[in-house]
């Protein structure tokens, strides 16, 4: 895994492609004059719809030969990117483990919930704060 986000072109429309770069807004190394000669070089603007971002743990989904960039992101930027990459019920979930941080209630329920959703494990530490003891023991109750 690396620690940079990409940009890649979607060349298909079969199999997964990512998250239209769209759906996540503006970015700031969207402006920096290395990702400009990228578009200017792939012959696409950030609005286009073959433009895509994933997250770098979902770096290694990219399809073989796809036109690529890693692009650096601040933390606040890469929830973003985050939180456009997600389903649904991982969106819902991440968001629940969000606010357990306020409150310890139904603590069990929520992490359950979360991986079962598909939340990775390292997310569900990372959003909810609990040990991974913790995890573990409230993924076995």
């Amino acid at each position: 895994m690396t620690d940079d986000a990409y940009l890649f072109l979607a060349t298909t429309a079969s199999g997964w492609q990512g998250t239209p770069l769209a759906l996540v807004g503006e970015l700031e190394c969207l402006d920096t004059p290395a990702v400009q000669a990228w578009f200017a070089a792939q012959g696409v603007s950030p609005a286009s719809p073959s433009v895509r971002v994933v997250p770098p743990e979902q770096s290694r989904l990219i399809p073989d030969g796809a036109e690529r960039l890693p692009i650096p992101l601040g933390a606040e930027e890469l929830e973003e990117v985050r939180r456009a990459t997600a389903t649904d019920s991982v969106a819902s979930a991440e968001a629940d483990l969000l606010a357990f941080r306020e409150s310890e209630d139904n603590r069990d329920a929520v992490l359950r919930r979360a991986l079962a959703a598909g939340v990775p494990a390292h997310r569900v530490i990372e959003l909810s704060g609990v040990d991974p003891t913790t995890l573990s023991s409230a993924s076995q109750s």
